[in-house]
């Protein structure tokens, strides 16, 4: 996954482009369509009930006394998806945002908001698919629609359910990154994968598909 901030940020904008090929193109050709963008807007532009301290996003340890809840398993019953949860940052080397290299896998963006955390995107990030591996955990995301249901456990043990109320797709150059990954406003779930048709020049999706859910 690329992410760098608009820089670090646009990666994750990449999506899992760099691990993608045209073999696989044909998966994600059609648009998704976008549902519930203004209540996604809303709940990133509400007041959370705490003040949340901001964090870089290419690196850097959490602020002081944060004791974040870490996601380690996802589950998405509608499209068939039980996923392990890793936490990731940036690569130092390629200043891009570290998706799990399994495609079974995902990861959690842990410079953000935790599970716990009654306000902000906690982001998670996963390969749409893989030429070598097939189809990733993602590779359905884009049918997720309003209503639909999850769970994410923490690392406490303790199953939460989410509600999604919107799915976005959006070229990669202009998804707007900072309310994706804003430690502000209301406590809410992002999910982002790749989407759209694949540029086999570029080697990469055009698109990325966002999902946003909200405790249940």
């Amino acid at each position: 996954m690329t992410v760098r901030n608009r820089g670090a940020l646009a990666a994750l904008a990449a999506g899992a482009a760099a691990l993608t090929v045209a073999t696989l193109v044909a998966c994600n050709s059609q648009p998704a369509g976008t549902v519930g963008a203004e209540e996604a807007t809303a709940l990133a532009s509400a007041t959370p009930t705490t003040a949340v301290p901001s964090v870089p996003v290419t690196g850097g340890d959490l602020p002081a006394g944060v004791q974040a809840v870490p996601p380690v398993r996802l589950v998405i019953p509608g499209i068939g998806v039980t996923a392990t949860v890793n936490a990731v940052g940036i690569n130092e080397r390629t200043n891009e945002f570290e998706v799990p290299p399994s495609v079974d896998e995902i990861g959690w963006y842990r410079y953000g908001p935790g599970l716990e955390a009654d306000g902000g995107s906690v982001v998670i990030a996963g390969h749409v698919d893989s030429a070598r591996q097939g189809k990733g955990a993602f590779y359905r995301l884009r049918e997720l629609d309003r209503g639909d249901t999850l769970t994410a456990t923490g690392s406490d043990g303790t199953a939460r359910r989410y509600r999604v109320v919107a799915r976005e797709e959006y070229a990669k150059t202009k998804i707007p990154l900072d309310r994706y990954f804003a430690r502000d406003g209301k406590p809410r779930l992002t999910l982002i994968t790749c989407g759209g048709p694949f540029d086999a020049k570029a080697r990469r999706y055009r698109d990325n598909i966002v999902v946003t859910a909200v405790p249940a």
